[in-house]
């Protein structure tokens, strides 16, 4: 075995020349071709990028060796992270933002950043890691929503956007590793159809006779900031990363002219709040419910979980109730709530129609879920499935949307408002299209269709127009009904090959300080 000597000053300098030792091999008078040596080296060739890490070991290059630093210890704690925030992923950030979203207080869009973009960067860049970056207020904004009530919304300046797009990727890396099989919100390769495959998977395949359709109260504008911060702390050490962090979630929204700095909560519409919602319902609700169903359930136990959106199903009623009373005392603990309303246990399930006929009692009671209402039901051949169909009142909400739309731009060209009625209803459909729904997307392309003759006929004091007539601009613009996504058993099965759609990761460490 070698021995290791202690380095000498001349080892810590750049390597001197080398001068090739193998001699010509050309005969005498030939034309010698000259032998490559190697020069002087000019600074520090050849090192990685990566900074060594607290074990002074090296590290992998890139995020790639981040995760699978998660990955092989999930108690580790990440204590240089920043310098992965370069040049580089700033732009890749800049470039996966949406071009033609609203701009935030600064009133710069994505296209007037882009101009001079490289110096913009490297300007961005400098302060983000002299510590001289500065966060700016959110631009208070609301979108209404289908109950009549309105969403807030907190639009960032874009060059928040930026570096916190870029934090996701590199936090994304470590906080992929974390998260349990059954939360879908707003990670990659998870989408809202994947969570909705996997709910019903698991309500068709496990004994589940009760379910809990559990809402958590105006979440996003209950997070508790120094929750938050400790549970960023159980994995991340990097304490320039948790001060970009705390200044998002302290900076506050500006609302007619005025700023309001905020106490608690993240603002819906920032790039960095989903990932901050997860991690929080991570540690608040996900490892809870993982540890509650293995060590307290006796029956089966499913959860499914997008955003606030909780669904948990159970083989046994007393153990849906008691869950229900202990998730109360969960979140509570963390500064949250259930919706006293929204929040319910009903009886669902394969028996559920016939347990309560032989009690006199009605059909089935339903959920929402995503978009969808999910109903007991039967096959043409008699056997159980769970249908989904379009939550009437988005859809009710959709048409109005429309048909106010139309009426706006009635007066426009025929084949401009018919060709943007059909990327109106083919996303529509593109969304909604699965099996068993596809009677509520005919009438939601009959209702679109009536409000667009309608339309169409207030456009002149004549307003006739015969229903054979306007058929004609149905077939040519409006796309037909057809089932866009597959069943539920076939893409679950591609997507998850020999996986539970409920299945649960073995738990890391828990936050400490009662968070356990």
């Amino acid at each position: 075995m070698a021995s290791h000597k202690p380095a000498l000053e001349s080892d810590e300098k750049s390597d001197t020349s080398v001068v090739p030792a193998k001699g010509s091999n050309a005969t005498a008078g030939a034309v010698v071709e000259a032998l490559e040596g190697r020069g002087v080296a000019e600074g520090n060739a050849g090192r990685s990028s990566a900074h060594r890490t607290q074990g002074r070991a090296g590290a992998s290059p890139g995020l790639a060796g981040v995760r699978e630093a998660a990955r092989r210890d999930r108690r580790l704690r990440f204590t240089a992270l920043l310098h992965h925030v370069t040049p580089q992923l700033l732009t890749e950030s800049y470039y996966a933002l949406s071009r033609g979203a609203a701009a935030g207080v600064d009133g710069v869009s994505w296209a007037q950043y882009g101009e001079g973009l490289a110096e913009r960067i490297a300007a961005l860049h400098r302060a983000v890691h002299q510590g001289s970056y500065r966060a700016q207020p959110s631009r208070r904004s609301y979108i209404p929503k289908a109950d009549g009530s309105r969403r807030p919304l907190g639009i960032a300046a874009l060059e928040d956007k930026i570096v916190q797009q870029a934090l996701v990727s590199v936090l994304g890396a470590v906080y992929e590793e974390d998260f349990l099989g059954f939360s879908y919100a707003f990670r990659p390769g998870r989408s809202q159809h994947d969570a909705l495959d996997a709910l019903s998977m698991a309500l068709m395949s496990r004994k589940v006779n009760w379910v809990i359709d559990a809402d958590i109260t105006a979440f996003f504008d209950s997070i508790d900031h120094e929750w938050m911060l400790k549970m960023l702390e159980q994995r991340i050490g990097d304490r320039r990363v948790l001060r970009l962090i705390a200044k998002w979630l302290k900076v506050g929204v500006v609302e007619d002219g005025r700023r309001i700095r905020s106490e608690k909560g993240t603002p819906q519409g920032a790039v960095i709040s989903p990932l901050l919602a997860n991690i929080f319902l991570h540690y608040a609700l996900d490892l809870w419910v993982a540890r509650w169903r293995r060590r307290e359930a006796t029956g089966q136990v499913i959860v499914t979980r997008y955003a606030d959106d909780v669904i948990v199903g159970f083989e046994h009623r007393s153990e849906a109730q008691r869950f229900l009373r202990e998730a109360h005392a969960r979140l509570t603990k963390f500064g949250l709530a259930l919706h006293p309303t929204k929040t319910r246990l009903l009886e669902f399930g394969r028996y559920a129609a016939e347990r309560r006929a032989r009690r006199g009692e009605g059909k089935p009671a339903t959920f929402d879920f995503l978009g969808f209402t999910h109903c007991c039901s039967r096959t043409r051949g008699g056997a159980y499935t769970v249908r989904r169909l379009t939550v009437k009142k988005r859809l009710r909400a959709t048409v109005q949307a429309v048909r106010a739309q139309l009426n706006r731009r009635r007066h426009e060209p025929v084949g401009v408002i018919g060709r943007w009625l059909r990327q109106v209803v083919q996303g529509y459909f593109n969304y909604f299209a699965v099996p068993g729904n596809l009677h509520r997307l005919r009438a939601f392309r009959r209702a679109v269709g009536r409000a667009w003759r309608q339309a169409l006929r207030r456009r002149s004091q004549r307003g006739r127009l015969p229903w054979q007539r306007f058929a004609h601009l149905l077939r040519l613009y409006l796309p037909q009904v057809r089932q866009v996504h597959p069943y539920p058993l076939h893409r679950f099965d591609v997507s998850h090959p020999r996986q539970e759609p409920y299945a649960v990761i073995p738990p890391v460490r828990i936050c400490a300080g009662g968070a356990g």
